[in-house]
């Protein structure tokens, strides 16, 4: 993360003794580290060693079911279409895929009995609808519509709905962190003052939910398509106190802070996050360029590296016919893509944009799954006919 940050009382010193309320029994000290001990780390103190385990089995692969002679073509589907339900992990339904770069989507329908942890990806969980608390060993902060939460991967956590009559999150895995762009911070790590949102903007854990209960906890560990069940015998947040620079955070997309300019922008100005093989921007409500001839719609374009994923929130949007919320398109790597007859024209002397829209731009192609077969537009890709 980009600054650091404690919770709970911490020994001024690392690595030396840190006693319990009885001056006998010592806290246990976890580095958790990344890169090796070369990059980004944060201590945490546990009541119990997090090393105890009762029992590991096997459950069942997670199958990616890829839709194997789909054509490379513009796709448009409506994951409001999949209702499989569960928690906010069981309940995810995959539409997009490559080695790097995961898509899903889900509809929590109930809370777990469990933690989770996924070992070899990173997650980047955006809440559509919905409110609640995230819970991890890092502390506890509530989420709310439009909030962006970045896990790192190896980070125990829960997510628990206040309801569910109308729940949603999008859900990104990647290999690689999700960082916060370099072109953004300065040589502290500061966010710059051009930059799309800042420190204020960065919803952090507030506070630690402690527990000290001896009995059989659940932790449920993904390793990529693998998934184990750990019995461990000590509640799993027994964590007292802990500092660094490593623990999950949000931004709401409603705290972006969009730039405009004269002439059409690419998407690269609605920069969020990047990764080694993919970046998510956000698409907010904005004034249009302002030269007077301008033209809002944006123009063709063929982005021979990128496979295009919009994800669409809210909003009307200018160059799309059909767009309903929940819609998601992908603009593969080969194939041109741009507004749809009329809609160029259309644009052009509108002065603002109220649309929200999440965009992933992967550097390989992405596979897409049976998901997206069962909840396609049907000849989308001829839709620029006139």
């Amino acid at each position: 993360m980009a600054f650091y940050h404690k919770l709970g009382e911490i020994p001024q010193k690392k690595h030396t003794t840190f006693y319990k309320a009885d001056g006998k029994s010592l806290y246990r000290e976890e580095l958790v580290s990344s890169i090796g001990f070369s990059s980004i780390y944060s201590n945490k103190y546990h009541i119990n060693a997090p090393t105890q385990t009762l029992e590991v089995k096997e459950l069942a692969v997670i199958t990616e079911n890829l839709w194997d002679d789909a054509k490379l073509i513009q796709y448009h589907f409506l994951t409001n279409r999949l209702h499989t339900g569960g928690n906010f992990f069981s309940a995810r339904d995959l539409f997009l895929t490559n080695p790097h770069c995961k898509i899903h989507t889900a509809k929590p329908t109930h809370n777990p009995d469990y933690f989770y942890k996924n070992a070899y990806f990173h997650e980047y969980i955006f809440v559509h609808h919905g409110t609640g608390k995230f819970v991890s060993e890092y502390g506890v902060f509530d989420f709310e519509p439009g909030d962006q939460i970045v896990v790192y991967k190896g980070i125990m956590f829960s997510m628990l709905f206040d309801d569910f009559e109308n729940n949603k999150i999008v859900v990104v895995e990647s290999d690689s962190p999700f960082e916060i762009p370099k072109h953004f911070r300065n040589d502290y790590g500061q966010l710059t003052e051009d930059a799309p949102f800042c420190e204020r903007d960065i919803k952090i854990p507030n506070r630690l939910e402690i527990h000290d209960e001896k009995g059989e906890y659940k932790l449920l560990i993904k390793y990529g398509n693998r998934l184990h069940e750990f019995i461990v015998p000590n509640h799993p947040l027994d964590v007292v106190a802990w500092d660094g620079y490593l623990y999950p955070f949000a931004i709401n997309i409603k705290d972006y802070a969009p730039k405009v300019g004269k002439l059409h922008l690419p998407p690269p100005v609605h920069l969020l996050f990047s990764t080694q093989h993919f970046v998510i921007c956000n698409f907010c409500p904005r004034p249009y360029d302002f030269h007077p001839q301008s033209i809002p719609a944006p123009y063709f374009h063929t982005n021979i590296d990128s496979a295009e994923v919009l994800y669409y929130i809210e909003g009307e949007f200018m160059s799309r016919k059909g767009i309903e919320e929940g819609s998601i398109t992908l603009h593969p790597i080969g194939v041109p893509h741009g507004p749809q007859p009329g809609k160029t024209e259309q644009s052009i002397g509108a002065v603002k944009t109220d649309e929200y829209a999440l965009m992933v731009d992967t550097f390989e192609p992405l596979a897409v799954t049976l998901n997206v077969k069962n909840t396609l537009i049907e000849d989308y890709y001829k839709s620029w006919l006139d």
